[in-house]
């Protein structure tokens, strides 16, 4: 039997598969009131349609000055929380999880989206752009300088993930997200690199954690039976001899994330420098994952340039992650998971009828 394609529990839920949809932004909302729409609609439904086990959406902000472009996607309202009601409906008609990534962007914050936007970088106020926030006043690279956040702040970015995901399990999400990591707002806190802070929420990772932490106590105490997962990066990619977020650390607060409630981590990497030096290569941060899954007793999934099916399947039969998460090689088909399933020999259970002439 294949070890890709058995079922898995993660906290409350059994998920078909260990082949899912990695988050992945779209910055398709055009109207830029963070509505999703008949886009988000197509392609969130086609990977459910296409057998994977989690269908998870991009990073969706929790509030307006947390998207990363003004083309984000939200659920800081609950006309945005009624425009997911049949995108979850439609995952989850084809037997697939619904998952949702809840995200602030922090310094990354108020850019112009990567496709069809006249510029690159900041968004000027004058074109709508907004103020950023960050645990420091240090710029991302090439961005505009953002305010560090006070305790005041702080608290409104804790109380938007948790009515954030308040809103989501009311239209019927499974799996929540919190989305620390790719040098966003939370991983900005733990990264030593981008949090200057000489109060709780500084100096020790344990303060750099307290945000985080705080986040997962308070998300875990009103979703009910939902699974509540944790997007990390494994490292910063920063230099040897500088301070640095690594995988060591990264295990430490997955540890303390466990206690405080999390059902499962989602493993990638780098984000907070602009320019890293990154050692390109398939399934380079599955080694991440590897550290992660040592230190915990909940499932973990590995990330990056994962491409094929007997590669995944070794690194789930071989231990070294419990699930795969697939980007670019889901939107260059996304019946991937379909094809796995038949290429190793594991039968066609996601297919639906209407596609079983195709296997």
């Amino acid at each position: 039997m294949s070890a890709l394609f058995s079922p898995i529990d993660v906290g409350p839920l059994v998920i078909r598969n260990r082949v899912w949809l990695s988050p992945m932004c779209q910055y398709s909302c055009m109207e830029r009131d963070g509505m999703p729409a008949a886009w988000h609609l197509i392609h969130l439904g086609g990977f459910a349609a296409g057998g994977f086990g989690l269908v998870m959406t991009e990073a969706t902000a929790v509030s307006a000055e947390g998207r990363i472009s003004d083309r984000d996607t939200g659920i800081w309202t609950d006309e945005q929380a009624s425009a997911w009601a049949p995108i979850v409906e439609a995952i989850r008609a084809q037997g697939a999880t619904a998952g949702i990534q809840l995200a602030h962007a922090g310094r990354k914050a108020s850019t112009y989206a990567p496709w069809g936007a006249p510029a690159k970088g900041t968004i000027p106020a004058a074109d709508g752009g907004w103020s950023t926030v960050a645990p420091s006043d240090v710029a991302f690279e090439g961005y505009v300088a953002p305010v560090a956040l006070d305790a005041e702040g702080i608290d409104k970015v804790v109380a938007d993930f948790v009515a954030a995901a308040v809103r989501a399990c009311t239209v019927g999400f499974e799996a929540i997200e919190i989305h620390a990591a790719h040098g966003y707002l939370l991983h900005q806190f733990l990264s030593p690199l981008s949090n200057r802070r000489d109060d709780e929420y500084g100096g020790s990772l344990e303060n750099r954690a307290r945000l985080l932490l705080r986040i997962v106590r308070e998300v875990r105490a009103v979703i009910g039976a939902r699974a509540l997962l944790v997007r990390l990066s494994g490292t910063d990619w920063a230099e040897e001899g500088e301070d640095r977020w690594d995988a060591e650390a990264c295990a430490q607060v997955a540890r303390a994330a466990t206690e405080a409630g999390a059902d499962g981590f989602d493993i990638s990497s780098g984000g907070i420098l602009a320019h890293p030096s990154i050692p390109l290569g398939p399934g380079y941060q599955v080694p991440f994952a590897e550290t992660v899954r040592a230190a915990v007793d909940v499932p973990v999934s590995a990330v990056g340039l994962i491409t094929d099916a007997e590669q995944a399947e070794r690194i789930v039969a071989d231990g070294r992650a419990d699930a795969v998460m697939l980007g670019r090689e889901a939107l260059r088909n996304p019946q991937l998971a379909n094809a796995w399933s038949v290429s190793l020999a594991a039968g066609t259970p996601g297919v639906p009828g209407q596609y079983e002439r195709a296997y």
